[in-house]
């Protein structure tokens, strides 16, 4: 393993006190920036009397950071992803003015599989207790097939059965014989996993629980009659598009393609013979996925890799530009479709989606999902946009959102296998002090 000069690691939390206890830490390994949120949990008053007040949080410490060694969610370079990681943990720390040893990831890559298992139990006293529902999640989970190469890393009950009768959501304290759960689990590759969290741990952070990037968004950008009627959230991210689909408030299929908004910079910088900044700046500023009756008069400066001056500038129509974008935008939606269509929640989902993630940002984007997906679409914000900084209130942010109202409120029954998910997380905080000196000197 290749070793960085002690010169090129930032020691974090110099000079800055230790973080107390209520302090949560999140952070989002993405393909094109890794942010790092720290938040404070805070009590709301709400304006109804029933409701008293609710769980919230302030954002503290914002750090966000060019994702260098990662593709398509995974990590290819471990020296260069830590890095990354380093230097936007190390900004958001310095606005909090606190330093911290633990944190929330979420994960985008490693080939995410959904899958459903039942499992039954025999009622021990008629009445439905604790351990009638954890007996019956345990005859579930024995079911799972841990196939080769994938771990276990979100598991949740669905709904539960009683005596013939489906559908119940809370079987405690219910009368019957026979106890039946249907869980939903999703498995990630392995080998994606452990080079994640080894990523992260090689920052000197203890990683908390590992999240979904999908599940985590739709916690942030969702409502809650959404998740009860049933809604596809579709996170548009640099190297992936993450799809999750809920359902009476619950995760029932997770899925990623890989293609994101990278793609689309690198088909324009490919298609235009220009540089990748200029090609990201021509998509932020000008990129549009529907075409108009100017784009054809409309010119746009497009300078030549590798070239200098101003003779070396041409122009191009703004319906060329276009006639780049919109074709991978389309390959994107029809490949969620299929993913939808082959687990058979096109329809079950009902005719909603929400869209959220950077790449989700373009002009016509909603449009072009709506007439592929044959559904109704929107935009999805961080509901919690306002306890959080301007520069961190857009779509683009609302996974690292998701993950701090996650961290507030895990689900139940959750299934995280922090001692398959790399070397470092089972072996304690003085085995990683050791070695990182044995790496740096």
């Amino acid at each position: 393993m290749a070793t960085i000069a002690l010169k090129d690691r930032p020691i974090r939390g110099a000079g800055k006190p230790k973080a107390p206890s209520p302090v949560i830490a999140v952070i989002d390994v993405g393909s094109s920036k890794i942010v790092c949120l720290i938040a404070q949990p805070q009590m709301i008053d709400t304006d109804s009397f029933a409701a008293g007040s609710r769980q919230s949080f302030k954002v503290i410490g914002v750090g966000h950071h060019l994702a260098r060694g990662i593709r398509h969610g995974v990590v290819v370079n471990l020296d260069d992803a830590e890095r990354s990681i380093r230097l936007a943990v190390d900004a958001a720390e310095r606005m909090a003015g606190v330093s911290m040893d633990s944190v929330h990831v979420n994960i985008s890559g490693g080939k995410p599989r959904c899958h459903n298992y039942s499992g039954q139990v025999r009622v021990s006293d008629g009445e439905v207790r604790d351990r009638d529902i954890q007996a019956a999640i345990a005859a579930a989970r024995g079911r799972i097939d841990e196939q080769t190469g994938q771990v276990l890393l979100y598991m949740a009950p669905v709904e539960y059965g009683l005596d013939g009768a489906r559908g119940v959501r809370d079987p405690k304290g219910m009368f019957g014989e026979r106890l039946v759960v249907e869980l939903n689990a999703v498995t990630v590759d392995q080998g994606s996993l452990r080079n994640l969290a080894l990523a992260v741990e090689r920052c000197h952070l203890t990683i908390r629980t590992m999240v979904i990037a999908a599940y985590a968004a739709g916690r942030s950008v969702l409502v809650d009659d959404e998740r009860q009627l049933g809604v596809t959230c579709i996170d548009m991210g640099g190297g992936t598009t993450s799809i999750a689909v809920f359902m009476e408030d619950r995760l029932v299929f997770a899925d990623a393609v890989p293609i994101g908004g990278n793609h689309i910079t690198n088909d324009i910088a490919r298609g235009l013979s220009t540089t990748l900044a200029h090609a990201e700046r021509m998509k932020t500023l000008y990129g549009d996925t529907m075409a108009s009756l100017c784009d054809d008069h409309e010119l746009i400066s497009v300078p030549l890799v590798g070239e200098r001056g101003t003779d070396t500038v041409y122009k191009i129509p703004r319906s060329m530009l276009t006639g780049i974008i919109r074709p991978r935008l389309e390959e994107t939606f029809e490949l969620v479709r299929e993913r939808l269509d082959y687990a058979g929640f096109a329809k079950r989902a009902g005719r909603r989606a929400v869209l959220t993630g950077g790449a989700s940002q373009m002009s016509g984007v909603s449009e072009l999902a709506g007439r592929i997906l044959d559904k109704r679409i929107r935009r999805g914000l961080p509901r919690s946009a306002a306890n959080m900084p301007k520069s961190a209130r857009g779509p683009a942010f609302a996974v690292a959102s998701g993950l701090v109202e996650y961290a507030l409120k895990p689900d139940e029954h959750v299934a995280a296998m922090p001692h398959t998910a790399g070397p470092f997380m089972s072996r304690g905080y003085f085995f990683r002090v050791g070695q990182w000196i044995r790496e740096s000197f």
